[in-house]
């Protein structure tokens, strides 16, 4: 989830609203907040010097990004490529989280909500260590600890707030209570949910461990999103809303395959956490942006929003995800207001956080504050 405004020198200052196009009819990225939910480290290596199968990072890009469609199990295989970089040190992960709020800031987002696997970034506490590492000191609290630091401190440089979701993993079920305890343990310093990801393809149904989470996530208050619908049928989606109490659906394009579950959760107000560029490269959509299910959702006013997924492996900005619904999609600044509008309701702060951050989209946008999307 981002929430993007043009801000001033200092604090947040006044946003102020631009077009979409500019004189010449080219797009402009919109310069007031918004508010994307889906959103995965890209992981920057900007220091630490390990060996990778490239000499200069023009090379390294060209390995990493995913250049034309493939599937999500492709996209997954990619984080092989460049993890062992980063798990088990401290200052790089550290680093990371910090120039993730950077990074971010330059886009001009005000909130975001970042998600990742604590597991998949220690070496120590985990079972199996990740990557093929050697068993080291870092554990996934530490992972947590270190991002937490790095968000917060980018948060004071960059005045922009920034929140993160902790993922279960589809594949690594006993992993998921230990990612529920830490939800627990810093549900007030930095994260506000727990998630469930990883390939939908090859783990269509919840294993009991990640249902326990779930339902310890109910019992404590947790927050809850699930990635479901993105490659995997509809039951997957009406799996993590009925079973495991999911709150936000992240994808859900599958959702449509079932009109009878589409049509409760439109009821519902469930939200989608759609991400048109990275769904178009997994296959998880069509080719033709026309045919994209985002286009159902918007005719039929569901509560959504645009979101890049993981922007270095697709190579994505906010930027570029907007111009291709502006472009490909013919969404109209109108739409892309209220989209944003619908991510604030839909994010995971505390109410009083969460009004505060619509009272800046309000203003921003011009618009009289009401409840209904």
């Amino acid at each position: 989830m981002h929430i993007i405004a043009r801000r001033a020198a200092i604090g947040f200052g006044s946003p102020v609203l631009s077009s979409l196009c500019t004189g010449n009819g080219r797009f402009s990225y919109p310069g007031w907040p918004n508010t994307p939910l889906n959103q995965w480290f890209s992981t920057s290596q900007r220091r630490r010097g390990i060996m990778l199968p490239a000499n200069t990072v023009e090379e390294m890009k060209k390995i990493i990004i995913l250049h034309k469609p493939a599937t999500l199990t492709d996209f997954l295989a990619k984080f092989n490529i460049y993890m062992h970089v980063i798990a088990g040190d401290r200052e790089a992960i550290k680093r990371i989280a910090f120039e993730f709020v950077e990074d971010k800031a330059k886009e001009g987002v005000i909130y975001v909500e970042v998600r990742y696997s604590p597991h998949l970034l220690a070496n120590t506490k985990v079972q199996p260590i990740p990557w093929g590492q050697k068993e080291g000191d870092v554990s996934p609290e530490d992972v947590v600890h270190l991002v937490n630091q790095g968000l917060s401190e980018g948060e004071r440089a960059f005045n922009i707030k920034a929140r993160s979701i902790l993922c279960c993993m589809r594949h690594m079920p006993n992993w998921s209570m230990d990612v529920m305890e830490l939800c627990k343990k810093y549900h007030h310093q930095g994260v506000v949910a727990i998630d469930l990801a990883g390939d939908e393809s090859l783990n269509c149904v919840a294993n009991p461990e990640h249902r326990k989470a779930y339902e310890e996530a109910v019992r404590c208050g947790i927050h809850r999103t699930v990635h479901a619908g993105e490659v995997g049928p509809a039951s997957v989606v009406k799996e993590a809303v009925e079973v495991l109490k999911a709150e936000r659906i992240g994808h859900g394009y599958r959702t449509l395959d079932d009109q009878a579950l589409y049509k409760k959760l439109l009821d519902q107000k469930m939200h989608f956490e759609v991400c048109p560029i990275s769904s178009s490269l997994t296959g998880a959509c069509p080719l033709d942006f026309t045919k994209h299910p985002v286009i159902t959702f918007r005719k039929d006013k569901a509560n959504y929003s645009l979101n890049t997924d993981d922007p270095l492996i697709f190579n994505s900005t906010l930027h570029l995800d907007y111009s291709t619904a502006h472009k490909s999609m013919g969404f109209t600044v109108e739409e892309f207001k209220r989209l944003n509008i619908c991510s604030a309701e839909s994010c995971f702060l505390p109410e009083k956080e969460k009004k505060d951050l619509l009272c800046t989209l309000h203003k921003a946008y011009g618009m009289i504050q009401t409840t209904a999307f």
